[in-house]
């Protein structure tokens, strides 16, 4: 988002258990209106209260607990030249809980804040490194965006309905050399052998971070024919600390198969990201997608740089978009 191109982005998830579930399909809807008389058979009576159950009821419990190994870098890219330049790397090890391990006063809170669901907890350390567009510069360039490297640790609950996610997050942080993106960048550049970046003695100053992440997600059936099924995710996120002041808005289409698994794939955020937590069934699942998604943003440190300390930044740009698209397979 920081750049003018998206990074590729891998993840590997695996359930480490897999029990049978109950798929309650996302375009299940059930609208009833009054008219004065209403005459029905009672199987088409029996139908409808199956119905009303299976969706008053929610998603099923979710034991499987869920790790995740994500990494985004700039070297796979459309953008000629475009390696090494902006958000050029990130890293992301996660582990999400099944509902079984979630405290039932968290539990609690949530279906009383949310309403009827399944709620997770998860747990990441996410790595994340910016570059200016020229790093072999030395000093770097002062109307170009600041090194900075960013080590932090995020505990989010998310809780499903039978359409809807929701997550909120709380992320604690550094920048600085502490937070080890020269370490990271430059051994890199080592063992592929590659030049060094030699800017580093001007990245961001050592200051703590804190964020907090709010973000909704629905998911709306469209078609189903010929076996396959289309959908479209929209989402609202909204995010406030030292880190990113935003507000960001967007969409995914959807096309295949066991759409009802997840809420689109993980991405390293402020990427518009379905979260980690998926349901595990037998079968194969798949899908491509594509998205649009835009940003009003209020302050990004990555750009504006530091607030207790002086630090290199460049001027605001407040407004942002991204495209997204790819294949899935769960």
């Amino acid at each position: 988002m920081s750049g003018p191109h998206d990074p590729a982005a891998t993840a590997m998830r695996r359930p480490l258990a897999c029990p049978f579930f109950l798929p309650i399909g996302p375009r299940m809807r059930i609208a009833t209106k009054r008219p004065a008389r209403l005459l029905l058979p009672g199987r088409a009576l029996l139908g409808i209260a199956a119905a009303f159950l299976l969706c008053a009821a929610g998603p099923a419990p979710q034991p499987g607990a869920v790790w995740t190994i994500q990494g985004e870098n700039d070297a796979i890219t459309t953008t000629r030249g475009g390696s090494d330049r902006f958000y050029t790397n990130g890293l992301r090890l996660g582990w999400t809980f099944g509902t079984d391990g979630v405290p039932d006063a968290v539990a609690e809170a949530s279906r009383t804040v949310l309403g009827d669901g399944i709620t997770r907890i998860s747990i990441n350390v996410n790595h994340q490194i910016y570059t200016p567009a020229d790093i072999r510069r030395t000093p770097p360039d002062p109307r170009d965006r600041p090194l900075a490297g960013y080590l932090a640790g995020t505990f989010s609950v998310l809780h499903d309905t039978a359409n809807s996610r929701n997550f909120v997050a709380v992320t604690v942080g550094l920048t600085g050399p502490a937070a080890l993106g020269r370490l990271v960048q430059n051994g890199w550049h080592e063992l592929i052998r590659i030049p060094a970046n030699n800017g580093w003695g001007a990245q961001l100053p050592s200051e703590p971070q804190l964020q907090l992440l709010t973000v909704r997600t629905w998911r709306i059936g469209l078609s189903r024919a010929g076996g396959l099924e289309a959908d479209m995710l929209p989402s609202l996120t909204a995010g406030v600390g030292t880190v990113r002041g935003y507000v960001q808005g967007g969409f995914i289409l959807r096309l295949g198969q066991g759409l009802d698994r997840d809420f689109g794939v993980a991405r390293i955020r402020p990427g518009v990201t379905g979260g980690d937590a998926f349901v595990a069934s037998p079968g194969l699942a798949w899908y491509v997608f594509g998205g649009l998604s835009s940003q009003v943003e209020a302050r990004d440190l990555f750009l504006y740089g530091t607030l207790l300390q002086s630090s290199p930044r460049v001027g605001r740009n407040w407004l942002l978009g991204a495209i997204e698209s790819g294949v899935a397979v769960i």
